[in-house]
This record gives structure tokens, C-alpha cells and sequence, in this order.
């Protein structure tokens, strides 16, 4: 059987030195798990991707040198002992004895002499390890500098608010497919199966759960009664505002949340159009289980040549690829497969699929942008250049301070996600 601490390190050498998505890397070690160990594997590499920088500062302290080369992966088992003594209620006595077990699996049973030395180092000198590291800006909001100086700039009363949300664990949204049941019948459904919850009036189709549970515990889910997707994203299908008969493209689709969303709300013909042809299959998987219906093409959102038929569209949902800097919470790992030079690279993207797209809206259709970004150029400076080159772009403004010098509307990590979204017109 697998040792649960072994695959921890594993997967985090691939996400952290090897540059893997966490989300790629978690389901294939978890399948080496029984169930019941899956969780505790999550739980390990969301907190240790949490707690990076902290956690490498420790070891550089409790270290004569960092381990290198195959030796690697233990440096990361380290992370994962240290990790457990001091967030998770694992007893002091069992994190160490079962970190130190984890080495059977790796291979490595001479390490044993080293990592107990350094577990119970730590555990010994941890007031003062935490106290000196508390005292790097890096290590005390355990994010990385530039985009840690990239938040002071945008948001100089607001980043440690940030900062701090990104290291909870993200709320867990339902949203009700209003097609089968409304808000309110649901809820009571809810009632009925125990799970505790909160209602928003500013999220129709929304409620929050008061803590995650299993979808399976979901009254209804397997028949599409709801789906699990944050209020944030949820705004996206409201504000295109489809109408029966409409024709849509819902741009990088995938995983299909927001097309679902649109189809639950109008009877619209969507062209669903992603670029990664695996990820358009959950789209599928999600309009199956909706009972739904949308056309998926495969296809870039900057090179509409190839994939266009021709017939322009009543609305397009635009949410463009992005650094998903408003959704850290729920991607740890982002904050260290992200680099300072991929947000310029990223906006030269958008404005390339800005630029592209627009062609393919009819006059008097309406354009809504999104992204899950808290990044000024991929958002509201994105949408102000565009609108200055485009003359037959027409700002719609989603609230009081939605002005054209400072476009949109910026949801920053809380309640919701943080996302982006501009309304557009064609004249």
C-alpha cells in the first residue's frame, strides 16, 4: 500500500521543481490511495504549497545544505513533517515517527537519522524558527515578492486582505439549474439532507454552504439539480443576459460551468470553444449530466479563421486565459508556476483574442470579458486599451464607479473569488 506522506513529497517535487499542475498531479497519486487517505494527501500538498517559502526558511535554519538532486524529494518529506507540526492536529509524536515511515517507500531508510534529527529540531526551536522568519516580507505572507509588489501597487489599502484570503480554504458554492428546481426549493432540500447553508440575494442561482460536502451527499446531483461553482464565476451567465434563441460562443469553455450556466438560463444555440481538446471533454461530461445540449469545437480563441463558420454571434462570453491570481486559494500552486514575466505575455494574449473575437459579434450583440485575475493589465487596463482602438466598442457599466477611464468590475477574494468582468457593445 502507498504511504500517504511518501506520495506528498512526490507531488510536490512535481508541481514545485518540475513545474506540474497540482491539478494534473493530485488525482494520479490519489488513485494509488485507499479513500480514506485521499483527503489527508490534499490536505498535506494544498498546505505545504500554502506554506512554501515559511517552510524552505525552516529548513534552511535546521539544514547544513538543502538536499539536491535525487535526494530532492526529501526535502520536500521534510516540508510535509514540518507542515504537519505546526497547522495539522496530527499528535507531534505521530507526524514524526509517520513522516519518518514515509521513507520505506522512497527507497531511502538510511535518511531516517535526518529527518528525525530535523522534525525534532523543529519542534524544539520552532517559537524562534517562526519568529525570524516572520521578519522576511516573503515568508510572512508566504507568497511570492513580485506579485506580493504587484498587490501593494494595485490595491495599497487592500493586499495583506488579499494576501491573507489566499491562504484559507475556499467556500463552496452550489449553483441551482433553474431549468429543474428554483433557489429557494432547493434549499429546502438542503434542509432535509442536513447541510447547512446561506442564501445571497445578489446570487440568484447561488448558495453557500456552510462547509464542503461531497457532491454525492447533494440532493439531485447526479440528475443535474446543481453544480458546484462559485458565486464569482456564477455572475458571468447573468450578466451576458441570454435569450431564447440567441447564438453564443461561450470562448475557452472548458471545464463548462459558465456554457451549462447559459443553457440554464435561455434556450440558446452556444458554440462551446476551448483550445485544450482533453478539457472540452469534461465540458461534454457537464452537459450530460445538465441534460443539455451545446456544440463543442476545438479550437484557439485567437485564430477564429479555423474554426468560424461564418455566422456571427447575438453574445459572446469571453473569459480569456489569465495568471488565476484570484483563485490562489483554491490553486495553491499557482503562486509558484506563475512568474513576473507571464502576466505581460498573458495580456498581449488577451488583447490578440480581444482583437480577434470582436469580428465575430454582431452589431447591437453584446461582449462580456472575464477573468479570475486581480491583476490591473489583464483587466481593467486591458479593457481600457481596447476600447480606445476599437471605435465600435461600447462600455456598459455594471455599477456606480464603472467608469471608461477605469473599466469593469473587480471582484477581489472573499465571500466569492476574484474575478473580472467588463460588459461591451457593438455599435
Amino acid at each position: 500500500m502507498a504511504n500517504v506522506r511518501a506520495l506528498a513529497a512526490k507531488t510536490l517535487f512535481q508541481v514545485v521543481d518540475k513545474g506540474q499542475s497540482l491539478t494534473a498531479q493530485l488525482p494520479y497519486a490519489s488513485q494509488k490511495l485507499p479513500v480514506k487517505d485521499r483527503a489527508l494527501l490534499q490536505q498535506m500538498c494544498y498546505g505545504v504549497l500554502r506554506y512554501l517559502p515559511s517552510l524552505e526558511n525552516y529548513c534552511q535554519q535546521l539544514l547544513d545544505q538543502p538536499l539536491r538532486g535525487k535526494r530532492r524529494v526529501f526535502q520536500f518529506l521534510l516540508y510535509v513533517g514540518i507542515y504537519q507540526l505546526q497547522h495539522m492536529r496530527v499528535p507531534a509524536h505521530a507526524a514524526v515517527a509517520e513522516t519518518v515511515n514515509a521513507l520505506k517507500s522512497l527507497g531511502a531508510p538510511g535518511m531516517k537519522g535526518l529527518v528525525n534529527a530535523v522534525l525534532r529540531n523543529f519542534q524544539r526551536q520552532q517559537a524562534t524558527l517562526e519568529q525570524s522568519a516572520n521578519e522576511i516580507v516573503v515568508c510572512q505572507y508566504n507568497h511570492p515578492s513580485w506579485f506580493i509588489k504587484k498587490l501593494q501597487a494595485a490595491y495599497p489599502d487592500k493586499w495583506t486582505d488579499i494576501l491573507e484570503e489566499n491562504q484559507l480554504q475556499a467556500p463552496m458554492w452550489l449553483r441551482v439549474n433553474q431549468r429543474q428546481t428554483d433557489t429557494n426549493t432547493y434549499a429546502k432540500q438542503l434542509d432535509q439532507a442536513d447541510i447547512d447553508y446561506t442564501l445571497d440575494e445578489s446570487h440568484p442561482d447561488g448558495i453557500l454552504l456552510d462547509h464542503p460536502v461531497d457532491v454525492t451527499k447533494l440532493p439531485g446531483f447526479s440528475t443535474g439539480a446543481s453544480s458546484v461553482q462559485d458565486a464569482a464565476a456564477q455572475m458571468a451567465a447573468r450578466l451576458l443576459s441570454p435569450k431564447d434563441g440567441d447564438n453564443i460562443l461561450d470562448a475557452c469553455a472548458a471545464p463548462g460551468g459558465k456554457t451549462c450556466h447559459i443553457l440554464e438560463l435561455a434556450d440558446s444555440q452556444v458554440t462551446a470553444l476551448d483550445a485544450d481538446e482533453k478539457r472540452l471533454e469534461r465540458v461534454t461530461d457537464n452537459l450530460n449530466r445538465l441534460s443539455l445540449t451545446a456544440q463543442c469545437v476545438h479550437g484557439l480563441a485567437d485564430e477564429p479563421d479555423n474554426w468560424w463558420q461564418g455566422e456571427q454571434f447575438d453574445r459572446i462570453l469571453l473569459d480569456v486565459p489569465c495568471s488565476a491570481t484570484g483563485v490562489i486559494r483554491r490553486h495553491p500552486d499557482i503562486k509558484w508556476l506563475r512568474r513576473a514575466a507571464d502576466i505581460d505575455e498573458l495580456a498581449k494574449l488577451q488583447a490578440k483574442i480581444l482583437d480577434n473575437i470582436w469580428p465575430l459579434l454582431k452589431s447591437g450583440g453584446t461582449l462580456v470579458y472575464a477573468t479570475c485575475s486581480v491583476l490591473p493589465e489583464e483587466n481593467h487596463q486591458q479593457i481600457n486599451a481596447f476600447l480606445s482602438r476599437t471605435e465600435d466598442a461600447k462600455h456598459i457599466a455594471l455599477h456606480a464607479q464603472d467608469k471608461v477611464e477605469q473599466p469593469g468590475l473587480q471582484l477581489l477574494p472573499g465571500i466569492t473569488d476574484g474575478f473580472y468582468y467588463a460588459k461591451l457593445q457593438k455599435l
